[in-house]
């Protein structure tokens, strides 16, 4: 949307397909002048499946699935599940990228649109047709661009569920690089799926469901920690507040169990990236030994971080704080009136 000095509001673009389980993230305007911004896909790992009639949207709009970008050629993989879906209720056989209760062939080919599921757009300020920087992400996040103008994003990996679960992926940080595919749904990482190393507890090996892919993807910068639903990020450009050149990003924290099992909390903080060598460090956390948002740990502090911004000068980190939010057998359940914004400066 633009938004005018008196208020009147305008859509640069419309119809994004972003119906299920990720949205629209960003934007970010880029050394180019243009809008860049981040479309999420509707399913966990390509399959429409009983965890999107879970989350909601699949009772609203029964035929969305995800769409790739380009045209892409599929192994003919179906899963088999049952859910109470109207004339689609029993049991039901899906393929990927098609709608729920539609099995696919062996060489079948879906066609690509722009715009399409995973992928990193953009589009003049003006508005108009969006144009396809990169694809083949899960949930592009955030979008950040370093000093000397390469654009990096912050990816939320696959979760343990769905028709098509997949076990202990890390969330990455990705440099861009136009035109290039970045592996999903069949690479975390870069590291292709097709067998035991991400196989969930009780689940079967995930197998791929492209027949050809676009590319090699390339290797992510970092990667982060596995459920920590690394979202915001922003770069230090100030010597005066240090680590210039350095990538910040947001840890929101996990949701377990919704997402998967994880074997102590993660996340709830915010950590700093050197984009040359890929390690991470804590940078603002609370304090004590046990990883917690501050509601558990009893204590004032960060509770789920989503988003980090330095000011214009440099000078100032500020951090949007999501607040409270409880993980119930009912799902997510968000606490209102607790967020808060933070302030850091060097002292």
């Amino acid at each position: 949307m633009r938004i005018s000095p008196n208020g009147n509001i305008a859509p640069l673009v419309e119809n994004l397909p972003t119906m299920g389980d990720h949205h629209t993230n960003g934007p970010v305007i880029g050394p180019d002048g243009s809008l860049y911004f981040g479309l999420g896909t509707a399913t966990n790992s390509g399959i429409v499946g009983p965890d999107n009639y879970d989350y909601g949207w699949l009772k609203r709009h029964p035929e969305f699935h995800d769409i790739p970008c380009r045209d892409i050629v599929l192994k003919g993989h179906n899963f088999t599940s049952e859910i109470p879906l109207g004339s689609k209720s029993g049991k039901q056989t899906t393929g990927a990228y098609s709608p729920y209760g539609t099995p696919t062939k062996e060489g079948e080919v879906i066609k690509g649109s722009i715009p399409c599921s995973g992928a990193i757009m953009r589009i003049s300020p003006d508005g108009g047709q969006p144009e396809l920087v990169a694809w083949g992400f899960r949930n592009p996040f955030g979008l950040a661009f370093s000093p000397n103008g390469q654009l990096y994003i912050s990816e939320n990996s696959f979760d343990v569920r769905g028709s098509r679960p997949m076990w202990g992926t890390a969330d990455y940080l990705w440099q861009v690089k136009p035109g290039t595919w970045y592996g999903w749904p069949d690479f975390a990482g870069g590291i292709p799926v097709n067998g035991d190393r991400f196989e969930a507890p009780g689940e079967k090996a995930p197998q791929p469901l492209l027949a050809q892919h676009p590319n090699q993807p390339p290797k992510p910068t970092a990667a982060l920690g596995v459920h920590s639903s690394s979202n915001g990020l922003d770069f230090s450009r100030s010597n005066s507040f240090g680590y210039q050149g350095q990538v910040f990003v947001a840890q929101f924290g996990d949701m377990a169990p919704e997402v998967g099992k994880v074997l102590a909390p993660v996340g709830f903080k915010v950590v700093r990236v050197d984009v040359n060598n890929g390690i991470v460090t804590d940078f603002a956390a609370n304090k004590g030994k046990k990883v917690a948002p501050a509601s558990k740990l009893k204590t004032g502090g960060l509770e789920r971080p989503i988003s980090v911004k330095f000011s214009p000068d440099g000078q100032s980190m500020y951090i949007v704080d999501f607040g409270v939010m409880k993980m119930t057998a009912k799902g997510s359940e968000p606490q209102v009136k607790t967020g808060v914004i933070w302030k850091i400066t060097k002292s």
